[in-house]
């Protein structure tokens, strides 16, 4: 038995009808205008992850200059055998209220917006601000080399090597700094609660985690940097 082709089927002197095969055309050939259009966004795709990087590391790097942001960082600093070095009394062992054995910098956290002298004094005395504004002044580099790649590969090549170099350390604090991680408490395991440790993200962790968005983006645009150079060496 012979069926009757679709376009066959459809096809109709009634004036309401439409024909199946002609819309399949039109759907298909505004699909391809619409992946030729979005294969040429290559180059600006690069354009704007530089973008994105200096505005990211240089506001970031910029708040690094706020106690606020000072502050908290050190969980991550002192857990850091690449940095730790840096802080003077964070990782020096004291006795909390409940007569654990604590690193020294638990004890003096301070909540976002909040203010507590003493605490600060030991902030001072521990480098928190000394290494913080250093860092922020890095950070801050680091974006503005990035960005500066759109005019020179050799400029953009030293941010991005950096870039990479930063996300990476940032990524290690997901193995180095406890406050990664949720850690329930034995009334909160007692009572069904399952999250706690590996894969539950803190607060801190989800911020961390995000670093791999940028690593992935310097990577790209060394890649990009690195064409540039040797086409020049190649003339």
């Amino acid at each position: 038995m012979n069926f009757p082709k679709m376009h066959q089927v459809c096809k109709s002197d009634n004036p309401f009808s439409f024909n199946l095969t002609n819309n399949s055309n039109k759907m298909q050939k505004a699909f391809i205008s619409f992946l030729e259009c979005a294969s040429n966004l290559g180059g600006l795709g690069r354009k704007l992850i530089r973008v994105a990087i200096l505005i990211i590391f240089v506001w970031i790097g910029g708040l690094k200059f706020a106690n606020y942001e000072a502050n908290g960082i050190i969980p991550f600093v002192a857990n850091s055998p690449l940095m730790s070095f840096f802080l003077k009394d964070a990782n020096n062992k004291v006795t909390n209220d409940e007569g654990k054995t604590v690193k020294e910098y638990t004890l003096n956290k301070v909540p976002e917006g909040q203010y507590n002298q003493a605490k600060h004094d030991w902030h001072v005395e521990n480098r928190t601000y000394l290494f913080s504004h250093g860092l922020g002044i890095l950070i801050m580099t680091i974006g503005i080399l990035v960005f500066l790649g759109l005019f020179s590969p050799y400029l953009g090549i030293i941010g991005e090597v950096l870039c990479i170099i930063m996300t990476l350390g940032t990524l290690s604090f997901l193995i180095t700094t406890p406050e990664t991680w949720v850690h329930a408490s034995p009334e909160a395991l007692a009572a069904g609660e399952w999250a706690n440790g590996f894969p539950f993200l803190s607060g801190a962790g989800r911020l961390v985690i995000k670093d791999t968005a940028i690593l992935a983006g310097a990577v790209v645009l060394l890649s990009e940097s690195a064409g540039k150079i040797l086409a020049r060496l190649k003339k």
